[in-house]
């Protein structure tokens, strides 16, 4: 594996959070040089994007880099039963970084084993979606004044939402309070439980999405529940619903509580919510572009400041 991959936020060290960090603030102060001049970098999209896929492709060009790959499995060899080992080793051919999203979960680790270019792991599954994170961690940072001692509340799908899942891992750092608020159908995954217990991260279960959560909360993280992470259809129509934030629940919210959310939404948050102060996810989004632009400026160990 290429040490500069980015494959799980577990790859890297409280330290490489907070330089990401600040590199984010950089680039969102400085979002056009030509720091990738000669560089090409490949979108390998297994699974529909839009906001994770066009950021990327942005900080490319903003950096003056070039970008090759595909947005929609079926126009690659892969719909003609290509293996991704062989799309792998033949994008590594033409690219000096590989930015993947795959259905599978563990597929862009296969693919750090099989190529020496550098990955950045766009999302595989229900398990990882580390540049999420950064972004995530980013919003939380310029909102917040700071990562430390925060309670954060999660909401809605936290079985399936991979999102959630890097958050969590990557907040272990920061002394958080994580209060999860799911049905039973989409609570979190017991190892994720397990690894809050071995990293002393506190963390309180809910079912109800009660004003006391809401007003205890620092960022209230919402999540969708993905319809395509379910077979069974009728379990989907079912919980999809649960949680809905409207305007008038946020209104003894704490000042400085900000709503987040990866997008896209379905019914999660009221359209009402959007003119609310507190709403940061249209924000959330556009951090995603110099967050971006730091992960991949590493990943090609980049310095822009040079």
């Amino acid at each position: 594996m290429n040490s500069k991959s980015l494959v799980s936020i577990d790859d890297i060290s409280r330290d490489e959070i907070l330089d990401l960090i600040e590199r984010a603030r950089y680039f969102e102060e400085n979002p056009n040089s030509k720091v990738l001049d000669g560089k090409v970098v490949a979108t390998l999209f297994f699974e529909p994007s839009t906001r994770t896929r066009l950021s990327f492709e942005t900080a490319v060009n903003r950096l003056g880099g070039r970008v090759i790959g595909f947005s929609d499995a079926s126009t690659s060899s892969s719909a003609k039963g290509e293996t991704l080992k062989d799309t792998i080793k033949m994008v590594s051919n033409y690219a000096d970084l590989i930015v993947m999203r795959h259905h599978l979960e563990g597929a862009a680790r296969y693919a750090t084993e099989v190529t020496d270019v550098p990955i950045i792991n766009a999302g595989d599954g229900s398990n990882q979606h580390p540049s999420q994170t950064m972004l995530d961690l980013y919003s939380i940072s310029k909102t917040q004044g700071r990562l430390n001692d925060l309670t954060i509340t999660m909401v809605g799908d936290l079985k399936y939402g991979r999102t959630v899942h890097s958050l969590l891992m990557a907040m272990r750092y920061f002394n958080p309070t994580f209060n999860f608020v799911a049905c039973d159908e989409l609570q979190m995954p017991v190892e994720y439980k397990q690894f809050c217990d071995k990293n002393g991260i506190k963390y309180n279960e809910y079912s109800d999405f009660s004003p006391e959560v809401i007003n205890s909360s620092d960022i209230l993280y919402m999540t969708r529940v993905q319809r395509e992470r379910f077979t069974d259809i009728m379990e989907y129509e079912k919980v999809k619903n649960l949680y809905t934030l409207h305007n008038a629940m946020l209104a003894d919210a704490k000042d400085n509580l900000r709503v987040l959310h990866p997008l896209p939404r379905i019914n999660e948050i009221s359209q009402d919510v959007d003119d609310n102060p507190k709403a940061y996810y249209f924000d959330q989004a556009r951090n995603g572009l110099f967050a971006r632009q730091a992960i991949i400026c590493r990943a090609l160990d980049i310095d822009p400041q040079k």
